[in-house]
């Protein structure tokens, strides 16, 4: 009887143990409506019990509880609540959970640098911007320039592509690249002396990025820099936190191949982490004559002590060189077909051109976030790079072309009977124009909750940047030196009477690797030889208010720059040095918004630029002689917008006007037979290039983007943007040859004339359609109008045809490895799916005559590019 009473007491404490603790299950999967979401969050409200998605972002939680409410959270993307109710001992299955990502949310990617990388998250009030992030870029880049990531981009025109790899120009709102901000981490890498930016130099960007983010017009942006356009965040890659790399294989059109590993040994218990990635790619171009090829590596180490200090050194660059093609008329086109170009022909059979663009651009910064303390951050990047290369051209003496390429053969002959090489014995030779720097800086920033809805940032931005500039022979083609003379520029900038010469008989390398680390001596240099010194220092400052649904900003900065020149080449020595110029500048910018009922925010923002010009604009003519018509561009913009967010629908409209005065333009094309005529000194094949000062423009135009998901395995997004772009009053234009020698000056009225270089009516309309798991295909259409001619201020600019264009693709992901872990991703892009036929860009402006000869309407007289035709890329990366 006892026994009995033993067994029923356990039987009873079982029953009840097993009563309190038993548990349910809830399982489910979380994806974005595209694909998994492995690592998703998944946690019961009012509990610590949470679990982590798997690789196909499905989950199993535990539960004691019969019912509540699951939290689920990605980074990057709306955390979403969902309720349950589970029996004892049973398994409930909440089914596919769909998380809406939240387009402009970056906080995932910036690991390091939050307080110096102005990403738009940095503010409360909204502005006119657009995010792609790693996965968009790697999937639709292919083999081009990262620019391309951005065409599905209100007010962003890109163009140059068929120039050869690295040659494309993106326009953003209208304005060229010297007038948009680009940032990398933080680190301005706009050329200090002309504001410029060359692909080129940035072939690897689309391996590095984790995010780039185009910020239009006033942007937001803390830094002591004038973005007249608009604002280009690149954000790269930090050290990874999980250990793990990738392999990928790419092949395109015209013979392109592309390999790519990376690995990462996440980070260890001690806080050390190291991420390396290593590529080399190479093609023979899509116009005949641009093959291209070269490597990009990078490597991040970061160290993580404690929860207060964080570092993160990187290194990478890009070293590549690419044959070029130049703008040619369109008659040239038609004769010799649309891929022609006229830089390349054959010395005893083998290819050889005149035209190489060779460049390494090493880059290093080194990032500290410290965290002060609960109200107080300090985030700093110290950085440096260093640019060497240039580009290739015909020098000297130049035989007319052959079946319309250059007459090698032709050219090499008459050099072997000469008796040495010079202009005087009209000898000709390959040189290549040298374009080294030294560029090192500091950007820092202070950020201070001042109170619980006000907040106060202030920082500093120091540069300084060496830069020097000369020609040397890269091939003498059959000759055995050249000769050359010069009469040295005494104190007013003219000849002196004193005769310089010097005699080269060294080549100097055109290779991405040697040119790297070795620089032709002095006296082997030609036809010119400077150097410039820039130093910049500005302070910064950002107030901001926010609280509930309203939100106010100023942002303010102050800086110095200071220029100067050195010319040993064709100065006596007395007089090498210029007069050193300093030039003050400053911004202001201000703005509010406020959100109606959780759905709406209306924003306005106004700023004004005073800004000092850019180092070749402050120096006539290539001279020492300092341009007194110089001074600071004016800008004032104002912008104003509404957008509504819902759970399957986006949207936003801006509206913009942006005044730009006192300013200095440059641009460049091939002579026609008309200017070769007119200026005797050129030869077929030279650039023109022509200046305009004094040029005022006024930008107007609204924008409408929107992104729209009605199912969970489709996404529509769509844009609109439509600008009115014109110049104001009269224009100063100068022209110069390749040489830098003036040829022409002439002054004329522009007022209401259109400015070029990019459309100013834009359309598209793309989608996703995920037609099984993890199996997809895209699309995006786009329309361009209004695109006039690339040739600086003129009162009656030329309008291109309009035209459409169709990229498509299809992905694939294979889920490979024991638990999963793995993944194999196929991806297969066809770009102008329909091989429109079209001109996306022209370098002159003639008007048709009655009698003249033309293609669509446009005089076929008129210098420019056909945009590239159909093609194709396809890659296979292995994540492990």
């Amino acid at each position: 009887m006892k026994t009995m009473k033993n067994w029923l007491l356990s039987g009873l404490l079982l029953l009840m143990v097993s009563t309190v603790f038993s548990q349910g299950k809830v399982t489910g999967t979380v994806t974005d409506g595209q694909g998994s979401l492995p690592g998703a969050n998944v946690a019961i409200k009012g509990t610590k019990t949470g679990v982590s998605a798997d690789f196909d972002g499905k989950f199993s939680i535990n539960t004691t509880v019969n019912s509540g409410e699951l939290i689920i959270s990605f980074i990057g993307f709306e955390p979403k609540t969902v309720k349950f109710s589970v029996a004892k001992d049973a398994t409930t299955n909440v089914g596919t959970i769909i998380l809406t990502a939240n387009s402009n949310e970056l906080s995932e990617i910036v690991v390091m640098g939050k307080g110096i990388i102005d990403v738009a998250t940095g503010r409360k009030t909204p502005i006119a911007v657009s995010t792609i992030k790693a996965a968009e870029i790697q999937a639709k880049v292919g083999t081009s320039d990262i620019t391309q990531t951005m065409v599905n981009t209100p007010s962003v025109y890109v163009a140059g592509q068929a120039g050869g790899f690295g040659d494309s120009r993106i326009s953003v709102r209208g304005f060229a690249q010297d007038n948009t901000a680009f940032l990398l981490n933080g680190q301005p890498i706009n050329g200090m002396e002309d504001g410029k930016i060359y692909w080129s130099n940035w072939s690897g960007m689309s391996d590095i990025a984790s995010a780039v983010q185009i910020q239009r017009g006033l942007g937001s942006s803390k830094l002591a820099i004038s973005s007249v356009g608009g604002t280009v965040n690149f954000i790269t890659k930090a050290t990874d936190k999980k250990e793990g790399g990738f392999a990928s294989l790419g092949m395109a059109n015209d013979n392109y191949f592309k390999t790519t590993a990376a690995y990462s040994t996440g980070m260890s218990e001690n806080g050390w982490g190291t991420s390396v990635m290593l590529s080399h790619w190479q093609g023979d171009g899509y116009n005949d004559g641009t093959y291209g090829r070269g490597e990009t590596y990078f490597i991040s180490v970061g160290y993580k002590p404690n929860d207060r200090h964080s570092f993160n050194f990187l290194l990478t660059g890009a070293p590549q060189e690419h044959d070029q093609n130049f703008t040619k008329s369109i008659s040239t086109y038609l004769q010799y077909g649309r891929k022609y170009n006229n830089n390349w022909g054959t010395l005893d059979g083998e290819y050889r051109t005149e035209r190489v663009n060779y460049y390494h651009k090493p880059v290093m910064n080194l990032n500290w976030d410290f965290d002060i303390n609960d109200k107080t951050q300090l985030s700093t990047v110290a950085y440096a790079s260093w640019g060497r290369g240039g580009g290739t051209g015909s020098y000297g003496s130049k035989l007319p072309a052959v079946d319309g390429q250059v007459n090698f053969d032709g050219m090499y002959a008459k050099n072997l009977t000469l008796v040495d090489g010079s202009f005087a014995n009209k000898g000709y030779l390959i040189r290549a124009s040298a374009n080294n720097h030294s560029w090192y800086g500091v950007v820092s920033n202070l950020k201070n909750q001042l109170g619980e809805n006000l907040s106060l940032n202030v920082g500093l931005d120091l540069r300084t940047y060496q830069g020097s500039h000369f020609r040397q022979v890269s091939d003498f083609m059959g000759l055995s030196s050249w000769s050359e003379s010069r009469d040295l520029k005494g104190a007013n900038h003219r000849g002196s009477g004193t005769i310089a010469s010097n005699t080269v008989t060294e080549t100097g390398s055109i290779k991405r690797w040697p040119a790297t680390f070795n620089t032709i001596s002095s006296d082997q240099r030609i036809d010119y030889d400077y150097s410039e010194t820039i130093s910049y220092g500005g302070v910064f400052g950002q107030l901001e208010y926010a609280k509930n649904d309203f939100s106010a900003f100023f942002q303010g900065s102050l800086s110095n720059q200071s220029h100067e020149r050195t010319d040993k080449y064709d100065y006596l020595s007395e007089f090498q040095k210029s007069k050193k110029i300093n030039n003050l500048g400053y911004n202001v910018k201000a703005g509010t918004s406020y959100k109606i009922a959780g759905q709406h925010s209306v924003y306005a923002n106004a700023g004004y630029y005073d800004r000092q010009p850019y180092h070749d604009n402050i120096y006539l003519n290539f001279t020492n002689e300092v341009n007194e018509l110089t001074k600071n561009e004016k800008i004032l913009g104002f912008e104003a917008g509404y957008t509504f967010s819902s759970k399957i629908f986006t949207a936003s409209l801006n509206g913009y006007r942006t005044s730009w005065e006192d300013r200095v333009t440059t641009t460049s094309n091939a002579a026609s037979v008309a200017e070769i005529a007119k200026y005797p000194t050129l030869q077929p094949g030279d650039l023109i290039y022509k200046t305009n000062e004094g040029v005022e423009q006024v930008h107007t135009g609204i924008e409408l983007d929107f992104v729209a998901k009605p199912t969970s395995k489709l996404d529509i997004t769509g844009f609109a943007s439509v600008g009115n772009w014109e110049y104001n009053g009269n224009v100063v234009t100068s022209y110069r040859d390749e040489a830098l020698n003036l040829l022409d000056r002439v002054e004329e009225d522009v007022d209401g004339g259109k400015v070029g270089d990019a459309a100013q009516t834009t359309l598209g309309l793309g989608f996703k359609y995920e037609i099984f798991t993890r199996f997809s295909i895209d699309a995006d259409w786009r329309n361009y109008s209004k695109l006039y001619s690339n040739v600086g201020a003129v009162k009656n600019n030329l309008e291109l045809p309009n035209y459409d264009l169709v990229d498509s693709g299809i992905s694939y992901k294979i889920v490979t490895g024991k638990n999963k872990e793995n993944s194999v991703s196929l991806r297969l892009n066809v770009n102008n799916v329909f091989d429109e036929v079209y001109l996306s860009e022209l370098t002159s402006a003639r008007l048709a005559g009655p009698t003249d000869v033309t293609y669509k309407g446009i005089n076929v007289s008129n210098n420019g590019f056909f945009g590239l035709g159909r093609t194709w890329n396809f890659s296979l990366r292995y994540n492990f």
